[in-house]
């Protein structure tokens, strides 16, 4: 086993994806409580019963745009040095994961500023952080040396996702640049991952 999703696994995250793309232009133009499932299914090329298979609700189908940033930074934090402090790990991985490095993430970026800033969204981002916190808690497990307490590892995972979650959320709701600068989101994301893991007495047990 390789661990690489199958064809059928890689078809149906490109199918999300292009919903979750066509969600989006429609909750910008007309606000996601204004806009109904019908309406996204007709513009993706979908059924409505397509539509129903990946997407329970309509607010939902934006979650794998709002959840490409949480696994990027989650991946790049399993995939760096092992021996880099975890705590500079972790906001190395969160600056590296909110910095664009093409006009591709600069208009995920942009999207995702679009789609905070819609209250009837709220749920759907806080369960896509609800997930990142689980999958960040499995990576820093397997960092962290056996005996380690599991209810640190999974404070130190909560506050991580929180330094994200809150970054992003003060980003989106000012007029900051994208790609650097005060207020930007790497600026944010590195001041947030400093505060709120800075008292976390895991980074002691790994040093």
């Amino acid at each position: 086993m390789t661990g690489r999703p199958t064809l059928n696994q890689r078809r149906r995250d490109a199918t999300r994806l292009d919903i979750a793309r066509t969600a989006a232009a429609l909750f910008a133009e007309k606000g996601a409580e204004a806009t109904t499932a019908e309406e996204i299914a007709l513009a993706a090329g979908i059924s409505l019963r397509t539509f129903y298979r990946y997407f329970s609700v309509k607010e939902d189908a934006v979650a794998p745009l709002l959840a490409a940033g949480g696994r990027q930074w989650v991946e790049r934090l399993a995939e760096g040095a092992a021996d880099l402090p975890l705590r500079e790990a972790l906001e190395s991985a969160a600056v590296a994961s909110l910095t664009p490095t093409d006009e591709a993430g600069v208009e995920m970026m942009r999207w995702t500023r679009s789609l905070l800033r819609d209250p009837q969204l709220e749920g759907a981002w806080r369960r896509v952080h609800a997930d990142s916190e689980v999958r960040l808690r499995a990576v820093l497990a397997e960092r962290c040396p056996a005996g380690v307490d599991p209810l640190e590892i999974r404070l130190a995972a909560a506050a991580a996702t929180a330094a994200i979650r809150v970054a992003l959320e003060q980003w989106a709701s000012s007029d900051a640049p994208v790609g650097g600068g005060p207020g930007s989101p790497q600026d944010l994301g590195a001041r947030c991952m400093r505060e709120l893991t800075a008292g976390l007495r895991l980074w002691e047990r790994v040093a």
